[in-house]
């Protein structure tokens, strides 16, 4: 169980509510704040009045962009729940979160079709080994017996769904639920706790066979459970619960709970479980391999907040964190400047935080998501940083004045705080700023928040991307500078050998200079001559893939200089690079996309539609019903695939790239680049 019931004090919990796009987590947090009496009455996401999602982003359109946190009080126990958005685009956002909860509620409607994005959030689960459980949500709204539902959703899952309770239908609406467990009935009342009823003579045999099912299921972990189902003797209660918590507990099973958080049912049962279910703190420091820590807090989120300024969120797994403590593991001794509860995303004042509370602290303003804190200098433990996902969508953006840039550059600093799946980039080659994220909808919500937030309003543009230029056929050319103007004049005089390489070779110089024509001392500087040039072709581009000889010349002894040579260098790869049939490269990109199977497909129809070539595929390893689609696309073309991606697969899809090789481009799509590029020039 935990920890046992005879202990004057339980920690408090931290439970994670994830689940797809939709599937009603904040509707949920807002119907346990009611139950628990934390708000007097339960908003709706429909009418925006909601705890979570209440920031303007989440309301305006209509989903939750960032995580929520609110902690209540239920007989007698503490929980922090945190609201994980959904969509894959904001998933990030839970990931440092996930490893420090005891366990997590995985909300989920009754449709097929979310199978796949249940799969996602079940395998992060499973893959870290936390205790989580189903709330199977809207079943007032399902169309499906849950007897098929069950095993419909059961490919999400590589452990047994276990069916907790079955409901009780009355003229095709699900009017309240039998518990398998307690072998009792209950009837639901809107918004208020379910009252308990003789189970209905009509539902004793089915009642009678998912309780049996229910058993064998935990049997095969329980050999005495298993004895008592083969001589028929019936297993005591308490017996069923122990075996419930510790096979939650141990991660072989995910037990299936109904209701709909809509209308406040199913509620108080779900809690109960988590409250008699649900390992404590001690579990979770175990797992995270900070168990024999004196003082520990793993910092899960940073919040910048309007009036209290940065908050870092964390879970205290040993020791007490009180306001003006020291605190060291992040890049500097900091000092917390406050205590905080936090209710959605709003700070509430309290005193210190114990082993188990999540706690946030004010004003540690070098302490990052991810970091572990400790109150001694010389024993921080480390709790290992969750893997952020690598980005598929990027623009290009400017402050839309220039004023506004130090605005731009702060707030975007605050972004990538709150949320490090975003990050930003420099191109220097391009001459741009990227700002980088998970998708589309990702980098609108981030760019509408730096306008909110930190006045800061940026143009954003499509990624330039890094064509480059080569030859296809040799030349040879003399280049002379020489210039007189009183006094000493400038000479240099070249003869460069021009020659293609093969294909990812870069770029080569030699010198087969006889007789002293060109002095030793000024052939490095026709080789700089000659680099600067290819920093910008006849093409508008960098050169790649190209051979220069100098092998002859000529020079004055007064007037050649290191600055004449490096001239000539210039000016003959200026008259002879268009000579050489100059070629437009285009990088191409090796891509890896990650699709359930029976989008496999369309995928290979959206990799075709963006010129690009399909290796093959094969079955994602560890993934049951995914394919890995390896392909090569020109980097022009993956701009956009992630929507495209996402579109074809129901939300789930996604891929990795990078950089494979050049390749030449002709035709219309070079003709295109080449206008783009002049057009720039003007």
């Amino acid at each position: 169980m935990g920890q046992a019931q005879g202990q004057p004090a339980r920690s408090a919990r931290c439970i994670a509510l994830v689940g797809p796009y939709l599937s009603g987590k904040t509707t949920l947090l807002e119907a346990i704040l009611a139950r628990t009496g934390a708000i007097n009455r339960q908003g709706t996401a429909t009418a925006g009045n909601t705890v979570g999602d209440a920031s303007e982003e989440a309301r305006h359109h209509g989903m939750s962009v960032e995580l929520n946190a609110a902690t209540v009080e239920f007989l007698g126990d503490t929980f922090t729940f945190l609201d994980c958005p959904g969509s894959i685009e904001f998933q990030a956002d839970a990931a440092n979160v996930l490893g420090a909860c005891d366990a997590a509620v995985v909300v989920c409607e009754p449709d097929e079709k979310k199978v796949p994005a249940l799969q996602l959030i079940l395998k992060q689960l499973e893959d870290r080994g936390i205790p989580h459980l189903l709330f199977l949500n809207k079943i007032d709204k399902a169309e499906t017996r849950v007897r098929d539902i069950v095993p419909m959703l059961q490919p999400a899952s590589t452990v047994p769904l276990v069916l907790r309770q079955v409901p009780i239908w009355e003229s095709g609406i699900v009017t309240g639920f039998i518990d398998l467990a307690l072998e009792r009935a209950h009837v639901y009342r809107e918004h208020a706790p379910s009252k308990v009823v003789d189970i209905p003579d009509a539902l004793t045999d089915r009642e009678q066979e998912a309780r049996f099912s229910m058993l064998e299921q935990l049997a095969d972990y329980d050999d005495e459970l298993m004895e008592q189902l083969l001589e028929d003797v019936p297993p005591p209660r308490d017996k069923i619960f122990d075996d419930l918590a510790e096979d939650l507990r141990e991660g072989v099973i995910c037990p299936v709970l109904l209701g709909s958080a809509e209308n406040g049912n199913g509620i108080a049962r779900l809690l109960k479980a988590l409250r008699h279910e649900a390992p404590f703190v001690e579990v979770a420091a175990a797992r995270l391999g900070v168990a024999d820590a004196a003082s520990c807090a793993y910092v899960m989120k940073t919040i910048h907040t309007a009036h209290a300024g940065k908050l870092s969120l964390a879970r205290i797994f040993a020791g007490t964190f009180a306001d003006g403590d020291a605190v060291f593991g992040g890049e500097a001794e900091e000092r917390i400047a406050g205590t905080f509860d936090v209710l959605g995303q709003e700070p509430v004042k309290r005193g210190p935080g114990k082993p188990g509370d999540t706690v946030a602290f004010g004003r540690l303003e070098s302490v990052q998501s991810g970091d572990t804190l400790s109150t001694d200098k010389n024993a921080v433990p480390s709790i290992e940083r969750a893997a952020m996902p690598e980005p598929v969508f990027g623009l290009a953006l400017v402050a839309k004045e220039k004023k506004d840039e130090v605005k731009l550059t702060t707030g975007l600093a605050k972004i990538v705080e709150e949320d490090p799946s975003i990050s930003v980039a420099h191109d220097q080659d391009m001459g741009q700023m990227i700002l980088w994220g998970q998708g589309e909808m990702h980098l609108r919500v981030a760019l509408e928040r730096l306008i909110r937030k930190y006045g800061a309003a940026a143009s954003t543009y499509p990624r330039e991307v890094p064509y480059k230029e080569s030859i296809r056929k040799p030349t040879q050319v003399r280049g002379r500078h020489k210039k007189q103007s009183g006094g000493h004049g400038q000479f240099g005089d070249v003869v460069l050998d021009i020659k293609p390489l093969p294909r990812g070779s870069g770029f080569t110089f030699s010198e087969t200079i006889t007789g002293g024509v060109v002095p030793k001392n000024y052939i490095p500087s026709v080789e700089h001559g000659v680099r600067d040039y290819l920093n910008t072709g006849p093409l508008g581009f960098q050169v790649v893939d190209v051979a220069v000889c100098l092998v002859d010349g000529s020079y004055h002894s007064v007037d050649s200089s290191d600055m004449a040579f490096r001239q000539a260098g210039r000016l003959a790869m200026a008259e002879g690079m268009p000579q050489c049939q100059p070629v437009l490269l285009e990088p191409i990109m090796a891509v890896e996309i990650a699709v359930p199977s029976e989008a496999t497909p369309r995928v290979n129809s959206i990799v075709s539609s963006h010129r690009g070539q399909i290796l093959g595929f094969d079955a994602r390893p560890g993934w049951p019903g995914w394919d890995v689609v390896q392909a090569h696309i020109p980097e022009a073309e993956i701009q956009t695939l992630i929507v495209e991606l996402r579109s074809a697969t129901a939300g789930v899809g996604t891929f990795q790239a990078r950089h494979d090789h050049l390749a030449e481009l002709v035709g219309k799509a070079a003709d295109q680049v080449l206008s783009h590029r002049r057009d720039q020039a003007a």
